[in-house]
């Protein structure tokens, strides 16, 4: 929520702060998607219990992408080697790793084509939901500088230009998150 400020100037600020916010919430939704490719980003952020403590992968290991379809997994502590792969067998992501003792190895699958429609469908409807909460972020904003208007804090003039200022704004990341959604689906539609 915009807290109210006495200038269209903190109020446009604040807002482009939440807008970039929301398009960088967007591209992390993107980047965990598996799309045939390997990346760190998919199993980084996986919770794996490790002595009663939920982890991030990440904090438990390093992880390597050796090839585009290999991701490697090298936890500092060999004993928490099953813990992390019972977390990446159960995470709905679809992978099985392959656990030699030391190093857990994911094999990326190959997609298939219902696969692609899926996550197409899904990339769309995660790329609305960013465009909805810029849009409400808009919202938000004009109703404060809409405020500021109303107690005379600041004049007419000076609001519809805070208010197009807010809207370029809005254009920016919409497209911004447009840009992203077009790079995912092309590397979804990659064979």
């Amino acid at each position: 929520m915009v807290q109210t400020a006495n200038n269209p100037k903190a109020v446009q600020d604040d807002a482009e702060h939440r807008m970039l916010k929301a398009l960088e919430s967007t591209r992390q939704e993107f980047h965990s998607l598996h799309t045939g490719r390997a990346s760190v980003a998919l199993v980084e952020n996986i919770k794996v219990d490790y002595y009663n403590t939920i982890t991030a992968l990440k904090g438990l290991a390093a992880i390597t992408t050796p090839d585009a379809k290999t991701v490697s997994i090298q936890p500092w502590d060999v004993s928490a080697l099953s813990a992390i792969e019972k977390a990446i067998s159960v995470s709905g992501l679809g992978l099985t790793p392959n656990n030699d003792g030391k190093v857990i190895r994911i094999k990326m699958p190959e997609l298939t084509q219902e696969r692609r429609n899926e996550l197409d469908k899904l990339i769309r409807k995660i790329a609305e939901e960013g465009r909805v909460s810029i849009r409400n972020i808009r919202h938000e904003a004009n109703d404060s500088i809409k405020k500021l208007e109303k107690t005379a804090i600041i004049g007419e003039d000076i609001s519809k230009s805070a208010q197009k200022k807010i809207q370029e704004l809005t254009d920016k990341y919409i497209k911004l998150i447009d840009e992203s959604l077009q790079k995912k689906e092309l590397e979804i539609k990659q064979v």
